[in-house]
């Protein structure tokens, strides 16, 4: 499946603004599932520096500074990609929760130095009792970690309530656990947090959804807007498998990655500084359709 992804963001000052410097992460990641064919960011007014890098996790990043008086800053970022069929595999396929813990304690697993730095907590992650119980209600030991996905999607889904007023981009995780409302990155936080508590590594995906969903199928929720989903390690036959807990299900064709991280920090689509008064006014649109 090809699609064109359109992602356009403007920030409005209402004071002139003489400098700033930003780093964005818009560009898609190529996978095993997706292939990139191009990408190019259109900013205006035009950046007077410019660099790229990839940070430690693989994400391209690109940092540039305008140092020209402007009152508005538009940052379009057009893609086209092309994302490969995959099908979940069968759950007698995956190994259970106990034996990639073995696995991971012994470092034997093949996929070892890939899955250990999401094992840990992180700047928006803290593992606990609270986390751990609530996911021992489909998660013990001897149960298939595929298995144990699609339970916890199912879970969060179930128990708790898409709320776009409940939380704040920067609301702690457990608060929103604690209130069982919030959104696609709340949700994703909780999942993380919650197999991260019983020793399953787990990170943070950011990216899209297609905004037109395939004839007779329902609209998911994310579309839009940028998107978030985790990817939990299944153990080195089947390595990472994606899945979203907004939407209960795994991620198919109408998932589209364009960066992962331990966590929202590690992934924030655009960042950066500048030099003028008040606060500027932020608006977002993202279009992604077939080709």
């Amino acid at each position: 499946m090809k699609y064109s992804i359109h992602h356009t963001t403007v920030y409005l000052y209402n004071s002139l603004v003489s400098v700033c410097q930003n780093m964005v992460m818009l560009t898609p990641r190529k996978s095993k599932v997706l292939a990139c064919h191009s990408h190019r960011l259109n900013i205006v007014p035009t950046p007077s520096f410019s660099t790229t890098h990839l940070d430690a996790f693989d994400n391209s990043v690109m940092t540039f500074t305008v140092e020209e008086s402007h009152s508005m800053l538009t940052i379009k970022a057009i893609s086209h990609v092309e994302l490969m069929d995959w099908k979940v595999p069968h759950v007698n396929q995956c190994m259970s929760v106990r034996q990639m813990q073995q696995m991971l304690h012994n470092s034997n697993d093949p996929g070892w130095f890939d899955a250990v730095p999401f094992l840990f907590d992180s700047p928006r992650i803290t593992r606990s009792d609270e986390f751990a119980k609530f996911i021992s209600r489909v998660a013990s030991p001897d149960v298939p970690v595929l298995s144990v996905l699609e339970q916890l999607a199912s879970l969060i889904y179930r128990e708790f309530k898409y709320s776009k007023e409940a939380t704040q981009v920067d609301t702690p995780t457990e608060i929103a656990f604690q209130g069982r409302a919030g959104v696609c990155q709340d949700f994703s936080h909780i999942a993380i947090a919650c197999l991260r508590s019983v020793g399953i590594p787990a990170r943070y995906v950011s990216g899209y959804l297609r905004t037109t969903p395939a004839p007779g199928q329902p609209r998911l929720v994310g579309a839009d807007q940028s998107h978030a989903w985790v990817s939990a390690w299944c153990g080195g036959n089947l390595g990472w498998v994606d899945f979203d807990p907004t939407n209960d299900c795994f991620c198919s064709m109408n998932h589209i990655p364009i960066a992962w991280g331990r966590d929202y920090t590690d992934v924030v689509p655009i960042r950066g500084v500048f030099l003028g008064a008040g606060e500027p006014v932020l608006s977002v649109s993202v279009d992604v359709t077939s080709e």
